[in-house]
């Protein structure tokens, strides 16, 4: 019998995705609970509590978008989004919209699960940071409690921006970050169209702290969406 890994709200109201998400999750020792509308899957998220949401955009009550919004009103249980929608700018409006993955239908079972389990991953993380201050990244140590980042056990000085824009990728790590997220955290609404500051800020980023700025393995570019802190680097620290 397949180990229990978690509960799955799957809001999907097309019969042959339902099937193919079925056996997938039940396949990988998933349970999960089912809604093929908006409303009924707001529902279900505030009454079964679960671990993850699948969730569907074209949705015959509510949009997918705006059933993400309401969600991130009082929850902050991952969301990825699967949906036919392939174009970039798709993608953005739902991660700005609180989603924290995106895949493009269709899809194989295994990038399913491995976006599942990073997902767990990210909230198992969260979870933990609100009791854990230093994170490992790497050959990197992050000490959030002292403000200090540390490099093969030097030292580094990064200014407060750089920091700043540090300690948001680690508490949202595996996450994609969209431009307008990244720059609302770090400098503040009234920055939200100076993507150019990020830019120039993540390469110093890069510089300070990857091996190969030019090719960095921590610090990932997602091509006009924006940026993500690479999760198999991030652990946490019993310090």
């Amino acid at each position: 019998m397949s180990q229990d890994k978690g509960l799955i709200l799957l809001i999907e109201d097309e019969p042959q995705m339902q099937r193919l998400l079925r056996i997938v999750l039940q396949g990988h020792g998933y349970r999960f609970v089912e809604s093929a509308t908006g409303q009924e899957g707001l529902m279900q998220a505030a009454t079964r509590v679960p671990d993850i949401v699948l969730l569907d955009l074209g949705l015959p009550d509510i949009d997918g978008l705006e059933v993400t919004r309401r969600l991130r009103e009082w929850s902050d249980v991952p969301i990825i989004v699967i949906s036919a929608r392939e174009q970039e700018q798709d993608k953005i409006k739902a991660l700005d919209a609180g989603a924290d993955d995106y895949l493009t239908k269709p899809f194989g079972a295994g990038e399913l699960m491995a976006r599942i389990r990073v997902a767990m991953r990210h909230r198992a993380l969260r979870e933990a940071g609100q009791q854990e201050s230093v994170f490992i990244l790497g050959n990197i140590r992050v000490d959030l409690a002292r403000r200090q980042v540390f490099l093969n056990e030097k030292e580094v000085h990064l200014t407060p921006i750089e920091y700043k824009l540090l300690t948001v990728l680690i508490k949202n790590a595996g996450k994609v970050l969209t431009h307008r997220q990244l720059l609302k955290e770090v400098w503040g609404p009234s920055y939200l169209k100076e993507t150019q500051y990020l830019r120039v800020y993540m390469t110093q980023l890069r510089h300070k702290l990857e091996a190969d700025p030019a090719r960095p393995c921590l610090l990932i570019n997602e091509p006009g969406i924006g940026y993500r802190l690479k999760l198999d680097m991030v652990e946490k620290s019993s310090e």
